[in-house]
């Protein structure tokens, strides 16, 4: 194993997976993410959940909007450079006054090497607060089911707005191939 790929053990996206099937989770949107494929395969191949691909982050703010309003909970998965595209409809949470689970990969920390992911990623979790999401960062595989579970429930139980913060270092540092060499 090396630094770029956390080891194979750590099926963290499947405890996610447990926690929102658990928690009645019918449509979960995601904008495609390498951090959440695994996740994002295991909702696809669920006949009781919806797999929403986004073209946009912010639109899966509405899309839980409408699923919250049609009597459905959902997830909104992303990375964290995608945030930053959400800021504007976030104000609909608070408006609202409405449940929001959204998990989060982070860049720009632990082993980035592309320079452009860390001025989002350094500011993910207070652009987030300052629109009124709760933020909790889940940094070890063995934490991440009861970090999910946790949020969950004050996300469906207790109307809350939450963000699961995945850390990158949780996920595994990218990096760079040219020529099918890893930089």
């Amino acid at each position: 194993m090396n630094d770029a790929t956390p080891p194979d053990s750590q099926a963290w996206p499947d405890d996610i997976y447990k926690t929102l099937s658990a928690f009645g989770v019918r449509q979960v949107s995601f904008v495609p993410d390498g951090g959440h494929a695994r996740l994002i395969a295991r909702v696809q191949a669920d006949p009781d959940m919806q797999a929403i691909s986004l073209t946009t982050e912010e639109e899966g703010i509405a899309q839980c909007a409408g699923a919250w309003l049609g009597g459905d909970r959902s997830a909104l998965l992303m990375q964290s450079s995608g945030v930053g595209n959400c800021i504007n409809m976030l104000s609909m949470i608070e408006i609202c006054r409405m449940p929001l689970l959204m998990l989060i990969t982070m860049r720009g920390e632990w082993g980035e090497f592309n320079s452009w992911q860390v001025p989002m990623g350094t500011r993910t979790e207070a652009a987030l607060k300052m629109s009124g999401i709760h933020c909790i960062r889940a940094e070890r595989a063995e934490d991440v089911a009861d970090t999910v579970r946790h949020a969950a429930s004050m996300a469906f139980d207790g109307g809350s707005a939450l963000a699961v913060l995945l850390a990158q270092r949780l996920i595994g540092a990218k990096v760079f191939v040219e020529g099918g060499t890893a930089i």
